[in-house]
C-alpha cells in the first residue's frame, strides 16, 4: 500500500469516528458521557432560573465528569446492585417519566378560548354581588361591646374606641378599618350582621363570633367588578388543565384492573 492511500484511510477513519465522538462531552475511563445527558443538564438548570452561558457548559461537563467517576466507584462497589438502591432508582424513574407524561398531556391539551371565556363567565357569576367597606371593634365580652354601642351612638369616634379597646390585631391600628371585601370572608355571624346593615349604619347589639364580641359599621357598599378576562387567563387556563388532568387519571383508574 502506498503512502497516499494509507494516509487517505487515516483520513476517512478520522472522518468516521469524529460523529461519534461529537456525541459525546467526554470520556471517562472508556465510558463516554453523552451530550444528549449534558443538554438535558443545562436544560433543566435554565429552567431553574440560570442562563445558558460557556460557563455553564463547562460547569455542566465537569458536573457530569465528576458524577461518571463516582457512579463508577459505586459499581465498583456493588452499590446498584443493592435492594434498597435499585427501589429507589425506580420511584425516580417512574417519577421522570410520569412528569414526561403530563407535561405531555398538559401540551396536546390546552384550553380552547370558548372555554376560557365559559369558565370567566361563570366564576364571575358566582362572584357577583356586594363588597363591603367595613369598620370593626373586637373585645372579649358583651357588656363591654354594648358600653362601646352606647359610646358611640353618644357621639365618640369610633375610630379612637377601636384604637383603645380592640383586640383584632391587624385593624385595631388603623381605628377598627376592614377595607373593601367580601362578606363571605367572614365568618357567618359577622358576614349576616354586615350584609343587614344599610351604608352609616353599625349594630344596635354586639355580633358574638368564635373570636368574641363585635360591633360594625358599614362605611360604604358598591357592586363587586370583576378583573378583566387578559388578566385573570393563566389562573383559568391552569384551573382548566388541572381538572382536565384529573380527569385523564380518574378514567385511566377506573379502566384499570386493581387486585
Amino acid at each position: 500500500m502506498t503512502l497516499k492511500k494509507t494516509r487517505l484511510w487515516v483520513l476517512l477513519a478520522a472522518c468516521a469516528a469524529a460523529p461519534a465522538f461529537a456525541q459525546n462531552i467526554a470520556v471517562v475511563n472508556g465510558t463516554p458521557i453523552p451530550k444528549a445527558r449534558a443538554d438535558a443538564l443545562v436544560e433543566q438548570l435554565v429552567h431553574q432560573g440560570q442562563q445558558d452561558s460557556p460557563q455553564l457548559q463547562t460547569a455542566v461537563r465537569e458536573e457530569l465528569v465528576n458524577r461518571e467517576i463516582l457512579m463508577q466507584e459505586a459499581a465498583r462497589r456493588g452499590i446498584p446492585n443493592r435492594p434498597d438502591v435499585k427501589a429507589q432508582v425506580a420511584v425516580a424513574q417512574q417519577t421522570v417519566v410520569l412528569r414526561a407524561l403530563i407535561e405531555d398531556f398538559v401540551k396536546n391539551n390546552v384550553p380552547t378560548d370558548a372555554e376560557v371565556k365559559a369558565r370567566y363567565d361563570q366564576l364571575t357569576k358566582d362572584a357577583g354581588g356586594n363588597e363591603y367597606h367595613l369598620h370593626h371593634i373586637l373585645v372579649d365580652n358583651e357588656q363591654q361591646a354594648k358600653d362601646l354601642i352606647a359610646k358611640i351612638k353618644a357621639g365618640a369616634s369610633f375610630e379612637d374606641l377601636a384604637k383603645q379597646y380592640s383586640k383584632d390585631p391587624g385593624s385595631a391600628k388603623n381605628g377598627g378599618d376592614l377595607d373593601w371585601s367580601d362578606p363571605k370572608a367572614y365568618v357567618p355571624e359577622f358576614a349576616n350582621a354586615a350584609t343587614h346593615l344599610q351604608k352609616g349604619q353599625i349594630t344596635d347589639t354586639p355580633v358574638h363570633t368564635q373570636f368574641g364580641w363585635h360591633i360594625i359599621r358599614v362605611d360604604d357598599i358598591r357592586p363587586v367588578t370583576p378583573p378583566p378576562l387578559e388578566q385573570v387567563r393563566p389562573q383559568i387556563v391552569q384551573q382548566i388543565q388541572q381538572e382536565k388532568l384529573q380527569a385523564f387519571e380518574e378514567n385511566l383508574r377506573k379502566q384499570a384492573k386493581i387486585q
